[in-house]
């Protein structure tokens, strides 16, 4: 009887031993960041920002940020999904992931990561070059609703994301086809800017740490701010669609996601990292900086973020032609 009593002791050991390493669990080495987008961007600035936040308050031994661009952040999503359980990498979290899911645009296998936090809401804006004849959104609806497809717009990175569809949505509102529309992706938001002040391109759609630079240097003129309010700063003279008879806000926020199978103390230490990043002062004046809004939400808040969203683009995406059953992509896209 004895025998049988250490036998079936021994065999809880393992078992006993791996649940306090996961309740202990933090960090043993360098933590690589993936962020789906190009250098410089502003997914790009903002993972660089907290990785180095993070670093100085020695939350892991180190961290390597990877910009891993493609249609869809699938090329970060594979890195991601390469070692589940192995919470030792993060990604980049935005809106663009429930778009994708509801393209039918990723894998099944890379649909699993898990979110871990939402850091901060974004707006998207809709810029020109300074000398462009477009004055506000009144000269651009009134173009395009005689022609969608009169100008060049750019957006990054992926057709259907919340930068195509922070301009889509209120174009359509005011009655412009938008299925019309001369969209233009690029790898990044730096990449988009470069090509509208080169003339290369006549619209940007994009966030606004992109264009805060040719902004401040007077090269670019916002013709609209997805925002319910005016911004502060640099942007203080930027009209939001709704002062303009269009009554749209954007959802757009970032936050961070790690691997499939993250244990329940694995997303706690990132959450506990992430909010501690999140309430000091750097953070809060670089999130002022950029002209974001501070919005911190824990895992299952976040994932509530995700499901609402990809339920509320829906008819947006169809009427665009991105959902799987949709007859044809956008044809003029390029």
């Amino acid at each position: 009887m004895g025998a049988a009593v250490a036998m079936a002791a021994s065999a809880w050991l393992p078992a006993l031993a791996q649940t306090a390493a996961d309740a202990e669990w933090r960090p043993r080495k360098s933590i690589e960041f993936l962020v789906p987008s190009g250098a410089g961007a502003a997914l790009d600035v903002a993972a660089r920002k907290l990785t180095e936040l993070m670093a100085h308050e020695k939350l892991a031994p180190g961290f390597v940020v990877s910009n891993k661009s493609s249609a869809h952040g699938i090329v970060a999503l594979e890195g991601l999904h390469r070692h589940p359980g192995d919470a030792h990498t993060l990604m980049t979290l935005s809106t663009s992931y429930g778009n994708s899911q509801a393209q039918n645009a990723l894998p099944e296998h890379l649909q699993k990561g898990t979110p871990v936090a939402t850091l901060f809401r974004e707006y998207v804006t809709v810029v020109v070059r300074a000398d462009s004849p477009l004055r506000n959104t009144q000269d651009l609806v009134a173009q395009l609703k005689k022609d969608p497809g009169k100008y060049s717009i750019g957006i990054a990175t992926t057709l259907g994301n919340h930068i195509h569809l922070g301009v889509a949505q209120p174009l359509k509102q005011a009655g412009v086809d938008i299925k019309g529309l001369r969209i233009v992706p690029y790898k990044s938001s730096v990449e988009s800017m470069t090509a509208l002040v080169g003339g290369h391109l006549d619209v940007v759609s994009a966030t606004t740490p992109n264009l805060l630079s040719y902004l401040q240097a007077g090269r670019v003129r916002v013709l609209a701010i997805a925002a319910g309010h005016r911004l502060g700063g640099a942007f203080a003279q930027a009209p939001t669609w709704k002062e303009q008879g269009i009554d749209y806000v954007s959802d757009s926020f970032q936050g961070v996601m790690t691997v499939p199978g993250a244990s329940e103390a694995q997303k706690a230490y990132w959450v506990d990292a992430l909010r501690q990043v999140s309430q000091s002062k750097e953070w809060k004046d670089f999130v002022a900086l950029n002209q974001w809004e501070p919005w911190f939400q824990g895992p299952e808040a976040t994932q509530q973020l995700l499901a609402a969203q990809l339920k509320n683009n829906q008819a947006l995406l169809s009427e665009l032609g991105l959902l799987p059953d949709a007859p044809q992509k956008l044809a003029n896209a390029r």
